[in-house]
């Protein structure tokens, strides 16, 4: 009797115990789940799959974030003009030309779903299509032009692509995944032939960050009166990826139908704030650029020493050859470090990273080593 007694005692002490245990470690992960930041990375993550900025925004835009944060109860309509005007005075173009959008991602969308009853949207195999997915889902055909041999967008193959089937000519520069950047008068000789065919869309969300960004844009092409759509954004040279502002540059016609798919009204006041006070902002820009490089040559290094291939980037991204891209992003994960996974089958044996806080890039590089070291 004494010994069942203390049978189930034993028994009913570990059920006790196991059930404190369930609840210490609900309480943990309750804990954890509490200190998980709302915003960007939990501490320890190095985040480097997103092509995020950490170094922005700007002294001076957090500065006008501030001044103006108690009056957001109010509407944007007066910044929204100011910065269009700004933007408008930086690339030599009339107001008429330009459009502000909820970050880039929004006026190219409204571009994919304005275009789509126009035709076909040809593109490259490879880039950042989510936009055009829009289209899409709309019903436009999508024309897929393979990659060049040595990764780069086939100018040659997308001029072959060309029918009057298609209305929209999508061009990513330089180019996401890959971080390339194609040759400004290969890409200008190219638009001249093809935009009395077709509106040409050019995504330059990484162009400062190129080498020479005025010679690799084509907002020149606009002003000459080609059927061409330029896009840019303030969330990467500028550090505000969190806080959506981007724009076009078009004619006059082309801004006027692009504004009617538009979902946003009248401009956020936070990033508009933070757009004007950092747009002619060259002392952050040249510091964010500065940064960015030196991260991108340090990997280059590692990767150099280890033998690796990567593609030449002008971007704050790599494309690196590896044996399985997702294995890899695992491996990393283990190790806190977020990068990207493969971007389908054909793409698995490439990976890519961002160029963040120096401290993680260097932690990257440490792994890198690791796991691919002799």
């Amino acid at each position: 009797m004494t010994l069942e007694l203390d049978r189930r005692s034993l028994l009913g002490a570990a059920s006790v115990g196991a059930a404190l245990m369930m609840s210490d470690s609900a309480a943990i992960a309750k804990v954890a789940e509490a200190k998980k930041p709302l915003f960007g990375p939990a501490p320890g993550i190095a985040l480097l799959s997103r092509n995020e900025n950490p170094y922005g925004p700007a002294p001076s835009a957090i500065k006008a974030i501030y001044d103006t944060a108690s009056k957001g109860c109010y509407y944007a309509d007066v910044g929204l003009k100011t910065l269009t005007e700004m933007i408008a005075e930086r690339h030599g173009v009339g107001t008429e030309n330009v459009v502000v959008s909820s970050g880039s991602t929004e006026v190219l969308c409204s571009v994919a779903l304005a275009w789509a009853d126009k035709g076909a949207i040809l593109c490259p195999e490879l880039f950042w299509d989510t936009t055009v997915n829009y289209g899409a889902k709309k019903g436009a055909d999508v024309v897929r032009v393979p990659l060049a041999d040595d990764m780069g967008i086939d100018l040659d193959a997308m001029t072959a692509a060309l029918s009057p089937e298609i209305g929209l000519v999508h061009i990513c520069n330089p180019n996401n995944p890959t971080g390339m950047v194609l040759d400004g008068d290969d890409l200008r000789g190219f638009i001249r032939k093809s935009s009395g065919d077709a509106t040409i869309l050019v995504d330059e969300a990484y162009n400062e960050l190129t080498d020479k960004p005025e010679y690799s844009s084509v907002v020149d092409l606009v002003k000459e009166g080609h059927d061409i759509i330029v896009c840019r954004t303030f969330s990467k040279i500028y550090g505000m990826a969190g806080m959506r502002v981007g724009y076009a540059i078009t004619s006059p016609e082309n801004a006027e139908k692009i504004r009617g798919y538009l979902m946003s009204f009248g401009g956020n006041m936070s990033g508009l704030a933070a757009a004007i006070a950092s747009l002619n902002d060259t002392g952050f820009t040249r510091y964010s650029k500065n940064r960015i490089v030196e991260a991108r040559s340090s990997i280059m290094d590692t990767l150099d020493g280890l033998g690796m291939e990567v593609l030449p980037s002008q971007t704050n991204f790599l494309y690196v050859k590896v044996p399985d891209a997702d294995t890899v992003q695992a491996q990393m994960a283990q190790r806190d470090i977020m990068i990207r996974g493969s971007y389908g089958d054909q793409w698995k044996s490439w990976s890519r990273v961002s160029t963040g806080k120096i401290e993680d890039v260097e932690r990257y590089n440490t792994a890198l080593t690791q796991l691919f070291g002799t």
